[in-house]
């Protein structure tokens, strides 16, 4: 039996397979579940291991699931300012780093998210969550 807590982001693509936010708010798109970390797999707690290893596992878990609405978040080791100005040139929202050695830890110290200051998709944004409170 394979029972496991991960940690992701649910979101709705395109064609191109670009996240589009206003589809998943208005409940348009199709959405899915892209997994960047495996925390629990049948009742063991892996957060204390180190990063590449649960992402090796959540690899072969997601793989194995062959489940269309469950996606692995793929993550590089180098050249991380070469693939943000990747990211910034095709719009996407932008990268979190996180050490590849590093323990699964939720406070916002273990990892960094870097914002993508030209996203187009984040215009308007603020104002489409608090419409829908």
């Amino acid at each position: 039996m394979q029972s496991a807590i991960l940690d992701g982001e649910v979101v709705c693509l395109d064609e191109n397979g670009v996240s589009q936010f206003n589809q998943l708010l208005s409940g348009r798109g199709e959405p899915v579940f892209y997994a960047f970390d495996l925390l629990w797999l049948d009742g063991h707690d892996l957060r204390g291991q180190p990063l590449i290893e649960r992402k090796r596992q959540l690899a072969g878990l997601v793989s194995s699931s062959r489940c269309q609405r469950i996606m692995y978040a793929q993550h590089i080791e180098r050249d991380g300012k070469r693939f943000f100005a990747e990211i910034c040139s095709c719009d996407l929202e932008g990268i979190v780093a996180k050490r590849r050695l590093g323990i699964y830890k939720d406070d916002g110290d273990s990892w960094l998210k870097v914002k993508n200051r030209s996203y187009s998709q984040a215009e308007g944004r603020h104002e489409l969550l608090t419409k829908r409170k």
